[in-house]
């Protein structure tokens, strides 16, 4: 959009630099995305729940690590209040943090699922709500939230997961619309499958065979991209975006070619 602020490096003086806070950022997308601001010149500051990890990804970046369990409700006040703390200010707030499970429905554990709402919806949400009111005060802002197709389409046998993203989803539309013209841009990165350890973590490992996993550093370049273009939706790999259209215009259509093809 051509009225949004860019919020990317102008100077090279450590307080001006831009701030960046970055969720999930002890490993997968997360971590590959606060590298890659990193080198681009931003203060990063690194949240999760692996303290150990997060100080190597801190040392790595000469950002700062806040480790935090967004599982919790509070967490993300926690984390907001310690970032502000930290830089005095967010200019950027990539939610990358994110969890999964594969299997019936009927049989996701409860705990389970409260997690994955909690740190895949609303967490974000909690994240804009605190973090926004700085950003819009300054005219000046990126919010870029990590969905997935299984947002876009579902996916049999990830349907809490699907349901958490798709919400993502409809929250950065929304959101979109009431943001326009202040200097803050929403932006959606919207990928398939990942080579991160997700699939490892949820239980099961990746079984499809189409698409296959990109490596977590394509999606941080196309993160990045999104910081420092008016593209306010983009899928990884692109090619994804046209399944995507056709589940929008004719999902009966689509609904037999997943069938047929997995």
């Amino acid at each position: 959009m051509a009225d949004e602020a860019q919020p990317g490096p102008r100077h090279s003086g450590p307080a001006d630099r831009p701030v960046v806070l970055v969720t999930g950022a002890s490993s997968g997308i997360g971590l590959a995305t606060a590298t890659r601001l990193a080198d681009a010149g931003w203060r990063t500051l690194l949240s999760g729940t692996d303290q150990a990890r997060l100080d190597e990804v801190a040392a790595r970046t000469g950002g700062r690590a806040l480790p935090e369990d967004l599982s919790k409700p509070d967490g993300p006040r926690r984390l907001a209040e310690a970032a502000l703390a930290a830089a005095g200010r967010v200019d950027a707030l990539v939610a990358s943090a994110g969890l999964g499970w594969r299997g019936p429905f009927v049989d996701t554990p409860a705990d389970v699922l409260d997690r994955m709402v909690e740190v895949n919806f609303a967490a974000p949400l909690r994240l804009v709500r605190l973090l926004l009111p700085g950003m819009l005060e300054r005219r000046r802002g990126r919010i870029v939230l990590l969905g997935s197709m299984a947002g876009q389409v579902g996916v049999r046998d990830e349907s809490g997961y699907a349901a958490t993203k798709g919400g993502l989803a409809m929250f950065a539309e929304s959101l979109w619309y009431e943001l326009r013209g202040t200097g803050v841009g929403v932006r959606l990165v919207l990928p398939g499958p990942v080579d991160t350890p997700f699939f490892e973590r949820r239980g099961t490992p990746y079984q499809r065979e189409r698409p296959r996993p990109v490596p977590a550093e394509r999606v941080a370049d196309t993160v990045v991209a999104t910081i420092t273009t008016e593209r306010d939706r983009l899928y990884v790999p692109h090619w994804l975006g046209l399944p995507a259209r056709i589940h929008g215009v004719a999902p009966g259509v689509f609904r037999r070619m997943a069938a047929r093809f997995g």
